[in-house]
């Protein structure tokens, strides 16, 4: 498979436009994609199961009414810290064979703008009752008011698309 990208060239050369075949890159074949869509049916379904997108639940952490939630996330973060020390120490490479590098984080304790997000993330995973990972999920179950918080994500994606370069990174 392969696709071809056009080049509006340069003032070196007049300006012409011209084609390049480019081979597909690896993930983009319909067999592949069609795995990761049924990976994600599948993630959808344990996430609905596990009641990890459950409105009552999502309170009941927020009111400190239940471990439920808190030892889902709990085990997330586990998760993460030893994929990312097998990932360092073992060199893994990226599907496409690029080594993975992991920048190091800003050792700049309580930054303003880490403290900002959180609070408008959190603020308004709060009053949503859910996060933006499990909204297709949700309108997949049939909570079909999560269209409303899906369009509001994307309302909001495309905001910081748009004032990205003004603000403080």
């Amino acid at each position: 498979m392969s696709t071809i990208i056009r080049d509006a060239g340069s003032a070196a050369d007049g300006g012409m436009t011209t084609t390049k075949p480019v081979s597909a890159a690896v993930g983009e074949t319909p067999l592949t994609l069609l795995a990761y869509l049924l990976l994600g049916m599948l993630f959808g379904f344990v996430l609905i199961k596990s009641e990890v997108v459950s409105w009552f639940r999502i309170q009941e952490m927020f009111r400190f009414q239940s471990f439920h939630m808190y030892g889902i996330i709990g085990s997330a973060v586990l998760t993460g810290m030893i994929s990312l020390q097998v990932i360092r120490r073992l060199g893994l490479r990226s599907a496409r064979g690029e080594p993975i590098a992991i920048p190091a984080k800003d050792s700049t304790p309580f930054q303003r703008r880490y403290w900002l997000g959180g609070g408008i993330f959190g603020l308004g995973w709060g009053l949503l009752g859910a996060c933006p990972g499990p909204i297709f999920a949700l309108i997949g179950s049939g909570a079909t008011i999560m269209i409303v918080a899906f369009a509001s994500a994307i309302a909001g994606t495309w905001t910081y698309g748009v004032l990205r370069n003004r603000l403080p990174h």
